[in-house]
């Protein structure tokens, strides 16, 4: 029987219970499959429950019979609670089975009748749960789960180590979760079988954090608000939820500077231990918490005379963390910190501020403390303060310079040069640097609904732009609006078309649109005087015309890189210097353009802009993709996701890198979710430009994947898309082979020559020296499907050669790989006085080449080929000559298909030794049969057999 247990529950999405614990999940599901046991264990909050819940649900089904229990802290005092949860609802079932005494025994302990006792009748009652195990097992598996394990009475969990360890094959198993406060887990697995597995849970990173509380529903918070709530809770997803619940609960959010507010629920788990502080270390511990990085130094420094002896007190109420080697003090959680300081009254927190603003070294940190030791406006606190940010902002830290920006706006006079909404939008900007796009937004619409002077409102209507990020359809509106604020002053203006050249090219994916806007708006920015803003319109109109294969498009360049230059522009993902490194590695100079990626990603990071940083390491990984260094282009690409997701910023340009990365040296399967998940993002944007490179590089996925006819389909829109964008500079998205050899392989060779000959002429145009190369690989295959193998050959060699000399490791692997191929299968299919292919029918080459490439998708595909060996496509030796007449007015993978099916292969076979999907094959027999007047494979086995088909 299946016990009613409280963890029936209607099914609800796995993601949503176990956010952040995929792999944990994935692991303990599979142990238990293995008819193993799992003990989940981690401190309190860490989502122990949740996951045992989850895995109970998901796995409970294969169970016939579920025992549950879940102890506490208030009951674990009395004895056999535990086993009554768990034998109480079948008792009936195995009481009947048992020996009397083991009967009595049992009976006993769980209704508290009788005279046995664990004492007395010790083993009579270990056996009898034992027994009682064991009568339950000998109708189905049982599942045991228990959670809380650390509040079990002793009594029950002696009883149930002492059927653990003597269970042996019986299919008991046992699911446990148990609290582990720093001591280890493992004095708790003697209550568990000895095929334990022990899974530990950690804290969630702040991307997790943040899935969950979305999750919840406690949205929108900013970037900055999630940092906050992820380092307050140290990623422990009770206490982030409760943080969450107490800001989604709270009139006002908390000021910048200022913590986030800790609710009830969370500081009763630390107060009671502050309470043990002598009042003096309890004010040591306020000012420890309110530092950035305290120290003894600065303890004493603030004014805190006995700091070591109080600190060590708090040591040892495990308040603080010890580390000899560390100069820092450290709270033993940051939510003790926390709790500390919102439970300090208003005053006391502004002495503790008051005294840290001349102790602390860092000038930033002084001026933090001074703004939060100050009561209203204060024009002296405010310039201290925005000093701090231009400091905070050179030092590369723009998240610190907004949050220091807003506190100078706070203590700015209504009356000030600068105004307090100057500084607001200063601190806007330096949040969109930093990633911070909500916040920003936020920040700029305040404003807007006090500023009058035009020259404020298009600044703040330029950060709302920025904001939308590739969602500039989103933001329609917002053009009439700052067009009729600018008026005719051309320094205004030209940040306006500036933004509407990126409309054209986002929204309306018109590249000759957005080339004049752009151009316009560099002539408006000269006029005007402002140096940054025609220098960031010269770079994208280079990298505009780079796209397009527009002749201007190197000397636009030249004209962007012209002194005097911009600091911030020259490393702006979207400034001169990224137009160069897109010239660059357009242009086939790998080297130059990885020097030039490599330096700029070093600058951003150190100036802390984060959407830069993410854009330069999807080049540097397309840059290392495409010289045949996969692995690191694999490591790069997982980065810049991981910060695209992070920032919400570029994830679906950042996710269609990935996937190309994926599908060279990765997980095919996942190369093909995060194309899919890139081509969304570009259809939900609107945007037309990077949707063009998510099919692209769904497309390659497909084709890795064996799929060429999917393939096929997202290719050919690609180049629906591009033609209709006006790109036609093949370098830019380099589908082309792509394209063309997967129409080659579902049998459609005239169309991959129409793909060859068009690219072709506009790569020649340009210089495209690698495009061409790999055309000519196409061009190989397309002769090979025609029956000119030595002609194949003899290009395929030569392109293999011009590839290594490029640099393009992984095409020229790829080359060696269709050579290889091609010879493996001129073998199998010798033709009557044809002379034997030059060169040896190895696949050692192409193996080597993609080991040296760490391309493994496909060296695997090398593999399977090289074990398959030339027998693979044989064709049947009895077909007589008019079966092999007919076939000769098929296409290359038609032939061998239908050969194949006379061969007697079912489609799956042929699918296995051609590499192709079985899609490919049915799709490719519809053809044969067309092409041969036949209905189905019976009548290609006719033909074989010389018999007149009807």
């Amino acid at each position: 029987m299946t016990v009613r247990r409280d963890f029936q529950e209607p099914p609800r999405s796995r993601p949503d219970l176990v956010i952040g614990r995929e792999e944990l999940f994935t692991s303990a599901r599979e142990q238990l499959g293995r008819g193993g046991s799992v003990l989940l264990h981690g401190p309190a909050g860490i989502g122990k429950s949740t996951v045992l819940r989850a895995l109970a649900a998901d796995y409970g089904g294969a169970a016939r019979t579920v025992l549950r229990c879940s102890a506490t802290e208030s009951e674990s005092h009395l004895p056999f609670l535990a086993l009554a949860d768990l034998f109480g609802l079948v008792l009936q079932d195995v009481s009947a089975a048992l020996p009397g005494a083991q009967r009595t025994a049992l009976e006993s302990a769980l209704t508290g009748r009788g005279e046995s006792t664990l004492q007395r009748d010790g083993l009579a009652l270990r056996l009898a749960v034992l027994s009682a195990l064991r009568v339950l097992a000998a109708k189905g598996p049982v599942l045991v789960v228990a959670d809380d394990l650390q509040w079990l009475d002793a009594a029950s969990a002696e009883l149930l180590g002492f059927a653990a360890r003597r269970l042996g094959d019986t299919p008991v198993q046992m699911l446990c979760a148990v609290r582990t406060e720093g001591q280890e887990y493992d004095r708790h697995l003697p209550a568990s079988p000895p095929d334990t597995l022990a899974v530990r849970l950690g804290p969630l990173n702040r991307t997790q954090v943040s899935a969950l509380l979305d999750h919840r529903g406690y949205t929108p918070l900013s970037r900055s608000t999630i940092r906050d709530i992820h380092r307050t809770s140290g990623g422990n997803p009770l206490f982030a939820l409760e943080l969450g619940r107490a800001l989604a609960e709270s009139p006002a959010r908390p000021r910048p500077g200022e913590p986030l507010p800790v609710p009830t629920s969370l500081r009763a788990l630390v107060l009671s231990r502050l309470e043990m502080l002598s009042d003096e270390a309890r004010r040591t511990l306020l000012v420890a918490s309110a530092g950035a990085r305290p120290t003894l130094a600065l303890l004493h420094a603030a004014g805190r005379e006995h700091a070591e002896a109080e600190t060590a007190q708090a040591a040892a109420l495990g308040l603080l963390a010890t580390d000899p080697e560390a100069p820092a003090l450290r709270f033993a959680h940051p939510l003790i910190s926390a709790a500390l300081y919102a439970e300090a009254p208003a005053q006391e927190r502004r002495a503790v501020h008051a005294a840290l603003s001349t102790a602390a070294s860092d000038p930033i940190e002084r001026a933090r403390h001074l703004a939060l030791a100050t009561t209203g406006t204060d024009p002296d606190v405010a310039a201290r303060l925005a000093e701090a940010g231009a400091l905070a902002r050179d030092r590369g830290a723009p998240s610190v310079a907004a949050s220091l920006g807003l506190l100078a706006a706070r203590h700015t006079p209504a009356d000030s040069t600068p105004g307090p909404d100057e500084r607001r939008l200063q601190a806007a900007e330096d949040a969109i640097t930093a990633g911070e796009a909500d916040l920003a937004r936020d920040i700029a619409r305040d404003v807007l609904t006090r500023a009058t002077v035009p020259a404020e409102r298009v600044r703040a209507w330029m950060v709302v732009i920025e904001a939308a990020g590739q969602a500039l359809g989103d933001v329609d509106a917002v053009f009439p609006q700052v067009l009729a604020d600018a008026g005719d002053d051309p320094r205004l203006l030209a940040q306006v078309y500036y933004q509407l050249a990126w409309r054209g090219l986002v929204v309306e994916g018109d590249f000759a649109e957005a080339r004049q806007e752009a151009a316009h708006a560099a002539e408006l920015a000269a006029r005007g005087g402002d140096r940054r803003t025609e220098l960031m319109a010269l770079s994208f109109q280079a990298s505009t015309e780079t796209l397009m294969g527009h002749p201007d498009a190197p000397a636009t360049v030249k004209r962007a890189l012209k002194e005097p230059q911009d600091p911030y522009v020259a490393c702006h993902h979207n400034g001169a210097g990224s137009a160069r490194f897109r010239w660059l590695i357009m242009s086939d100079q790998l080297p130059e353009a990885r020097a030039t990626i490599t330096a700029l990603l070093r600058e951003v990071r150190r100036r802390g802009m984060v959407e830069s940083e993410v854009h330069f390491l999807r080049f540097l990984a397309d840059t290392e993709l495409r010289s045949g260094h996969c692995g690191r282009a694999l490591d790069l690409a997982r980065e810049s996701l991981r910060l695209a997701r992070d920032s919400g910023i570029g994830e679906g340009a950042s996710a269609m890198l990935a996937s190309l990365a994926e599908a060279s040296a990765g997980d095919v399967d996942r190369a093909l979710a995060l194309a899919r998940e890139a081509a969304d993002h570009a259809e939900v944007d609107g945007d037309q430009m990077y949707l063009s490179r998510a099919l692209a590089a769904l497309g390659y996925a497909q084709l890795v994947a064996g799929d060429p006819a999917a393939a096929v389909r997202s290719l050919r829109r690609v180049r629906e898309l591009e033609q209709g964008l006006g790109i036609n500079d093949p370098g830019r998205g380099r589908w082309h082979g792509d394209l063309a050899e997967a129409l080659v392989r579902i049998g459609e060779p005239g169309e991959a020559q129409d793909v060859i000959d068009t690219t072709r002429a506009h790569a020649l145009r340009l210089g495209r020296q690698s495009v061409l190369a790999v055309l000519d690989r196409a061009e190989a295959l397309v002769r090979a499907a025609r029956g000119e193998h030595e002609a194949a050959v003899v290009r395929l060699t030569s392109v293999q050669d011009r590839l290594g000399r490029l640099g393009y490791g992984l095409e020229e692997a790829r080359a060696a790989f269709a050579l290889a191929r091609l010879r493996a299968q001129s073998g199998a299919f010798p033709r009557t006085g044809a002379r034997p292919l030059p060169g040896p029918a190895s696949y050692d080459e192409a193996a080597r080449l993609f080991r040296r490439c760490r391309a493994l998708p496909w060296l695997r595909q090398v593999d399977a080929a090289a074990t398959a060996g030339p027998t693979a496509a044989q064709p049947p030796a009895a077909a007589p000559a008019a079966a092999l007449d007919a076939l000769e007015g098929l296409a290359a993978m038609e032939r061998q298909v239908a050969s194949l099916v006379m061969e007697g292969a079912t489609n799956r076979e042929i699918a296995a030794r051609l590499f192709i999907s079985v899609k490919t094959v049915e799709a490719t027999l519809t053809r044969v049969y067309r092409k041969l007047g036949i209905r189905s494979r019976v009548d290609i086995v006719r033909l074989a057999a010389g018999r007149r088909t009807t």
